[in-house]
Parts: C-alpha cells; structure tokens; sequence
C-alpha cells in the first residue's frame, strides 16, 4: 500500500469535517493498488440545477486517473467516482500483468 496525499475541494457548498473525511478515507482504499506515492485531488461540488457532482482525479507515476460522477446524495456520487476510478485500475493492472507474462514468454 502506498502513500496517498489527498486534496478535497468544495465548490458552491458548505465544507463539511464529515463529508471531507468520508472522501480521504474512500481515496485512500484506492492506494493498495500502487506500490508508489499517489496524489489525489477530489472535487465535491453542486450546480446550479442542484445536482451533487464528484469528481476525482489520480496523480501517479507518470499518469492520471480522472473520473466524475453526479446522484442526488454527494455520498452515493463519491461511491460511484471511486468504485469507477477502482474498475479503471484494476483493468489497468490485469493487462500490465498479461503484457509482462507475453513477454517473458
């Protein structure tokens, strides 16, 4: 599990203790995937048609994960962002790991 620097960022909301720790916390499962430090800026925001907007983007070793998803609860749009953010990663990892047995065969 790597280091993981986490930056939250409200925008037309009111900052909560609460919704900023839930955030770090859901990032900071996402770090078992790296073996290498990891930035992550997380952006809560609400528009002007009151819908609840997440959007997370991933700095690592030479590559960024974005993703942004939108629901009604800010809570479910964080949940959504990360478990497709997760999806990303975990894809990346199987086909880094198929490449590296193609090639050593």
């Amino acid at each position: 599990m790597s280091e993981v620097t986490v930056s939250v960022t409200f925008r037309h909301i009111e900052p909560t203790a609460a919704l900023k720790k839930y955030a770090e916390e859901k990032v900071h499962k996402i770090g078992k995937y790296f073996s290498h430090p990891l930035d992550a800026h997380v952006i809560l925001a609400v528009d002007a048609k009151q819908r609840q907007l997440a959007e997370v983007a991933l700095h690592t070793h030479g590559a960024m994960i974005h993703g942004k998803e939108q629901h009604q609860d800010l809570y479910a749009a964080i949940d959504l962002v990360l478990d497709k953010i997760e999806r990303q990663v975990r894809k990346q990892k199987e086909k880094s790991k198929v490449s590296r047995r193609r090639t050593k065969a």
